[in-house]
């Protein structure tokens, strides 16, 4: 009897540690995560991050350091994928997570945001640095949280590629040369998803972030039916302004046809300070922020899992 017990018990013990295993969820990003992210990315001491610049390449290596030690790739024979800026050296920074399904592998999701800004600003209060807290370390703070979770998740049956695009503001460079790259790769792209400007949350919406290019995909709806909630919407001065065409989705779509779209928080009436000296982190919310990342886990854990490339343009 003694010896059935124990053997009783053992199993249960290796049944409980293979469920555990198999069902522990990854840790979620926290607050205190995300403001170490945002706290060194928007320093004085990375000087704005202007293309070309010291601050730039600081940015860079500390993202390097970031991917390697979560175990993401570089999807190069480096991180950094070189490019000429109207006469600046510079780059993008691409990590990749290789997806465990031999066939689906082949597919890639892109999820990018740009890590540039534009250096100095006009001068307020003895200060010239224009951090870009929001605009873009937000959406780069993103980028890296979500690369980390999905590093140890490693569940995705496509692939990954968490981009960090350079000299966005200097009219998405490193987006085109990467989206050409890439085309001429023969890569077979699913999606792309971008994250620009989401250190705060919006005014007065039932949504917690909104989609560019609303009307062209159904991305929104599939975001927010994988989600179960209304995660991303519709916002009617992103179509006015046309933000579709000006971030870094863009030149995916024009390349591929498939849905590149951006999530973005940054709504015109919720923060004063795009390309401000301003721009720094003691305005971010960093709760908010790491509250959005991980709404959109579930979303993405979906987008690279399900056997049909189910969104699509319309």
């Amino acid at each position: 009897m003694k010896n059935i017990l124990l053997i009783v018990v053992s199993l249960l013990f290796i049944n409980c540690k293979q469920v555990t295993n198999a069902q522990a969820p990854t840790a979620p990003t926290t607050a205190s995560e995300v403001g170490e992210i945002m706290k060194f990315l928007a320093s004085d001491d990375l000087a704005g991050r202007d293309t070309g610049s010291e601050g730039l390449d600081k940015a860079a290596t500390f993202i390097e350091k970031e991917f390697k030690e979560s175990g993401i790739q570089p999807y190069f024979e480096t991180y950094r994928d070189t490019f000429d800026a109207k006469g600046i050296a510079t780059y993008n920074v691409v990590g990749f997570l290789k997806g465990t399904d031999e066939k689906l592998a082949n597919e890639f999701v892109i999820i990018g945001a740009h890590f540039d800004h534009i250096g100095n600003g006009k001068e307020v209060n003895g200060d010239i640095i224009a951090n870009g807290a929001n605009d873009n370390a937000a959406g780069s703070t993103a980028v890296i949280s979500l690369a980390k979770q999905f590093a140890q998740l490693k569940d995705n049956k496509r692939s990954i590629l968490f981009v960090l695009f350079g000299a966005e503001e200097r009219g998405l460079l490193g987006s085109v040369h990467l989206a050409k790259v890439l085309k001429e790769k023969k890569l077979d792209l699913y999606a792309m998803v971008n994250f620009e400007m989401i250190g705060v949350p919006l005014n007065d919406k039932s949504y917690k972030a909104y989609i560019t290019g609303f009307e062209i995909s159904n991305m929104a709806e599939k975001i927010n039916e994988y989600v179960g909630s209304e995660l991303v919407g519709y916002l009617a001065k992103a179509k006015e302004f046309q933000l579709f065409r000006r971030s870094d989705n863009y030149p995916f779509y024009e390349q591929f046809k498939v849905p590149c779209q951006t999530i973005s928080t940054f709504d015109f009436t919720n923060y004063d300070y795009y390309h401000h000296v301003d721009d720094e982190v003691s305005e971010m919310n960093f709760e908010f922020m790491a509250e959005l990342i991980n709404d959109c886990v579930p979303a993405i854990t979906k987008m690279v899992n399900t056997e049909a490339k189910e969104i699509r343009l319309k």
